[in-house]
């Protein structure tokens, strides 16, 4: 297997712009039309392509991403362990949770993987323990980030890129702040901007006159948001599937302790990884760094982990777990009074 993921080709202006939309979407009046110029293209054009991918299915949504130990909430991966027969039934039930976005049956052990997310008054661990005994699970490892090397997903839409291709990771532990004031108006922002932006020339429109603030003032506080750490950008986000990327892995780790931190830069340095953390080990977990790519097959995944495996990670000691049923998948939604009604309904408390 090369590091290679297919023979070049020239990259057109529908494959720039899908890469493009991904990284950042800028606050401007008509951000289409600064973007679509960027890949050479009107903004005719930009919105024609992005509307066609949006009516099939590909592009999810456009809006803002925000990061949740930023605005305060409490979150973690979560690893599982079912009995085979209780599986779906047990994934079921963790899926009421408002605030479990992911949801995954995997190739391991552990054998159901979540993630979840709890307003900052909240108990993770009661939710946790609570979701344990509901669901029937024989055992529950709460495994969060103990320190973010990188974040951001991008799909190689063009398909050439190298499989060991590198790049700045976007968002890492240093932005984020923790202890951050929220602001009235942040909650305001979040709520607005967590929502699916219309595919328009003027697609902040709306969310400015909800604001009751200019284009220009709007511009002026996600830059401060962003300076914070809360807002990390807005962007396009993909269906996986429907993009062509059917295939993801989840790299694991056993990189020793003192080892961790430069190993865990290097692998955030590889543009296939879209995640890269370094999470806590148990006597049943020896892995210390996580790191998710994604293929349009699992040839090309696995051969993503391979790419790391033989510049980063020679001899470490790893496995590759993939997802073989897809439980549920969601954009985390802030501020909601889901959250409450869960808690009063299995924890007798408000959070």
């Amino acid at each position: 297997m090369t590091a290679s993921a297919a023979p070049k080709a020239p990259v057109t202006p529908r494959e720039q712009l899908l890469n493009r939309i991904q990284r950042d979407i800028p606050i401007v009046q008509r951000p289409y039309a600064q973007v679509a110029a960027e890949v050479g293209l009107s903004e005719a054009e930009a919105l024609a392509i992005l509307r066609e991918v949006k009516a099939e299915g590909v592009l999810r949504q456009v809006s803002a991403i925000f990061d949740t130990r930023t605005l305060g909430y409490q979150s973690s991966l979560v690893a599982a362990v079912y009995d085979e027969d209780t599986l779906d039934a047990g994934a079921e039930i963790v899926n009421t949770h408002p605030g479990v976005s992911h949801n995954y049956k995997r190739n391991h052990d552990f054998n159901l993987w979540y993630t979840i997310a709890v307003p900052p008054e909240s108990d993770l661990e009661a939710h946790v323990q609570k979701l344990h005994d509901l669901s029937g699970a024989r055992l529950t490892r709460l495994m969060p980030t103990l320190h973010l090397f990188k974040i951001g997903v991008e799909f190689d839409m063009t398909g050439k890129e190298d499989w060991n291709a590198k790049s700045a990771p976007q968002y890492t532990s240093e932005q984020r702040n923790i202890g951050y004031a929220v602001t009235e108006l942040d909650r305001a922002f979040v709520l607005e901007f967590q929502k699916d932006l219309p595919v328009t020339e003027e697609p902040y429109a709306d969310a400015c006159a909800a604001l009751g603030l200019s284009i220009d003032e709007v511009a002026a506080h996600a830059q401060k948001m962003k300076a914070a750490g809360a807002l990390r950008r807005v962007s396009a986000v993909f269906r996986h599937q429907k993009a062509g990327f059917t295939f993801n892995a989840m790299g694991v780790w056993a990189v020793p302790q003192d080892e961790v931190a430069v190993t865990g830069r290097k692998m955030a340095e590889f543009k296939a990884v879209s995640h890269c953390y370094l999470r806590p080990t148990y006597p049943e977990w020896p892995y210390t760094i996580f790191t998710m790519v994604h293929g349009r097959s699992k040839g090309e995944a696995f051969g993503k982990i391979k790419a790391i495996e033989e510049e980063v990670a020679p001899g470490i000691d790893h496995a590759i777990l993939y997802s073989t049923k897809e439980y549920k998948k969601i954009r985390l939604e802030f501020y909601k009074p889901e959250f409450a009604e869960w808690a009063r309904q299995y924890l007798g408390t408000e959070v």
